[in-house]
């Protein structure tokens, strides 16, 4: 597994890793409408494009040397709040899932954040979303729950959640 920090090139293929993930991921948890929704606001050209101008915002494509091809990504920012790294996105396609690439993006961001100056990472995950106990699994706990309204008349129902670094 190879982490290749992406570039304004790449955000085509960001945009297809997301909606090839969401398709699968968020079937049977959000509206088709939300969805299409989400996508379209999230993972625009312009909204991809700003955050890759911030020097804290980093997009790794997750790329699997043994088959060749790209298997999702991991999108997180340094400093979001003090001494906390968010993660704001870590997708995986659905073919990929199972394979311990979700603990290899985790652990690859856990080397990062312990690298600088950051001491927490911070999350958010569907309440209906399966990925909760993964995240668990990897030592996050929840630590507060939101309705977050996003605009058109949709809300996120998450769990916000987090992990202490401590010389990983």
């Amino acid at each position: 597994m190879k982490f290749i920090e992406a570039e304004e090139k790449d955000i085509p293929l960001i945009q297809n890793l997301a909606k090839r993930s969401w398709e699968s991921a968020y079937a049977e948890i959000l509206s088709p409408e939300q969805i299409v929704y989400m996508l379209r606001t999230m993972y625009s050209e312009n909204e991809i494009m700003k955050q890759m101008q911030n020097a804290d915002y980093h997009y790794y494509l997750i790329f699997n040397e043994i088959d060749r091809s790209f298997e999702g990504f991991i999108g997180y920012e340094h400093r979001y709040e003090d001494y906390t790294t968010k993660l704001h996105r870590i997708y995986l396609v659905p073919e990929s899932k199972g394979q311990g690439i979700g603990k290899a993006a985790i652990d690859f961001l856990k080397v990062k954040v312990a690298a600088g100056s950051d001491r927490k990472i911070i999350l958010n995950v569907n309440k209906n979303n399966a990925a909760k106990k993964f995240y668990e699994s990897q030592g996050f706990t929840v630590f507060n729950e939101v309705v977050l309204d996003i605009g058109s008349g949709f809300t996120m129902d998450d769990y916000e959640m987090e992990f202490y670094v401590t010389g990983v």
